[in-house]
C-alpha cells in the first residue's frame, strides 16, 4: 500500500508540475530586488503594473551586491533589476566615462556596449540623476567653510571618510582610492561600514565625510550637507531598470505590450520627488510597496 501511495504521490507532483500547479516559471518573471529604498519602490511598481496589465506573475527574489545581481541576470536566472547608467558603465561593464565617445550621451553608450557585450540594455530612464556625491556634517562644512570637494581636499587629513563596503571594492573606477587620487585627497582616517550602519556614523560624530546618493532621503535626516563635485569626478547615473534583451521575446504570448507596461515608469520621477519618497520609507518607516501603490493610483496607472 505504502509503495503504491509513493507512486500516486509521484504522479500527481509530475501532473502539477506539467500544467503548472503552484505557479509556472514560464509565465513568472523574475526580478531582483533593490538594496535602497528607491528602487524597492520602482520595482513594486513594475511588479503591480506587470500583473494589472498581463498574464504575467512577477518574483521579486532577495536583493544583492549589483554586480551579484547582473550575474543572474546573465546566467538566465533573473530577467530584471533595477540599475543606472554610470553603474552599468563602469562597475558592470568596466569603462570610464572617459570611454564614451564625443556626442553621445553616457546612456546611449552604456546601452550600445551592453547590448553588444551582453545583451542586456536599460529602458526609458524613470528621471532620477541618483549619483554619487560626498557629503559633510553641517559642523564640519561650517568650521571648514567648504563648498566643494576642492575644499575636502585641502584639509581633508583632519577628517575621518567612511563608506560603505561597496564604495571601497575595486568594482568600477568610481570608487574610493581612484576619487581620493583625482582629487587628491588623504583622509585622517576612512573606515569600511555596513550600508545600514553608516548613518548611524554620522549621527554619533564619527564619520566626518562620507559617500552618499542624492536621492536618499537619509541626508535629510543626518543633516548632511553636499559638497560640489567640482571637478565632475562622478558621471550621471540615472535610474531605469535593466533587463535581458530576449525577456520581451520569450513573454511576448502573455504580455505583448510588456516594454511599453515597463516604460510607463520612464520620467516618472524628479530627484526632489524621489528624496521625499526615500525619506518615507527610510526614515518614517513606511512599506514601500504602499508607497507604490498610492503613487501609482496618484497617476491614474492603477
Amino acid at each position: 500500500m505504502k509503495k503504491l501511495l509513493s507512486v500516486l504521490l509521484c504522479f500527481t507532483l509530475a501532473l502539477c508540475l506539467l500544467s503548472g500547479c503552484g505557479g509556472s516559471k514560464e509565465n513568472t518573471l523574475v526580478v531582483i530586488d533593490s538594496r535602497v529604498a528607491e528602487g524597492k519602490i520602482i520595482l513594486q511598481m513594475a511588479k503591480m503594473l506587470v500583473e494589472k496589465n498581463t498574464d504575467l506573475k512577477v518574483e521579486i527574489k532577495d536583493s544583492m551586491t549589483a554586480p551579484n545581481s547582473y550575474t543572474e541576470l546573465l546566467e538566465g536566472r533573473a530577467d530584471m533589476m533595477l540599475s543606472y547608467d554610470g553603474t552599468l558603465l563602469t562597475t558592470l561593464l568596466h569603462l570610464d566615462p572617459s570611454d564614451v565617445p564625443e556626442g553621445m550621451s553616457l546612456y546611449d553608450f552604456t546601452n550600445q556596449t551592453a547590448m553588444e557585450q551582453d545583451k542586456t540594455r536599460l529602458l526609458d530612464k524613470v528621471g532620477i540623476n541618483n549619483t554619487y556625491t560626498i557629503a559633510v556634517t553641517e559642523e564640519v562644512m561650517n568650521q571648514y567653510n567648504l563648498k566643494t570637494i576642492s575644499d575636502l581636499a585641502a584639509v581633508s587629513d583632519q577628517l575621518v571618510f567612511g563608506a560603505e563596503h561597496e564604495f571601497f571594492d575595486d568594482e568600477g573606477s568610481m570608487k574610493f582610492k581612484p576619487f581620493c587620487e583625482f582629487y587628491g585627497i588623504t583622509f585622517k582616517d576612512s573606515k569600511s561600514v555596513d550600508l545600514n550602519l553608516k548613518y548611524a556614523a554620522v549621527e554619533s560624530e564619527n564619520l566626518d565625510v562620507t559617500v552618499v546618493y542624492a536621492t536618499d532621503g537619509l541626508n535629510i535626516k543626518a543633516g548632511l550637507k553636499i559638497l560640489e563635485d567640482d571637478r565632475s569626478f562622478f558621471p550621471e547615473y540615472n535610474g531605469a531598470i535593466l533587463v535581458r534583451d530576449d525577456v520581451f521575446e520569450r513573454f511576448a504570448e502573455q504580455a505583448p505590450n510588456l516594454e511599453d507596461i515597463l516604460n510607463e515608469l520612464g520620467g516618472r520621477f524628479t530627484n526632489e520627488s524621489m528624496t521625499e519618497l526615500t525619506y518615507r520609507v527610510d526614515v518614517q518607516g513606511e512599506d514601500p510597496k504602499a508607497i507604490a501603490e498610492e503613487q501609482l493610483k496618484a497617476w491614474g496607472l492603477l
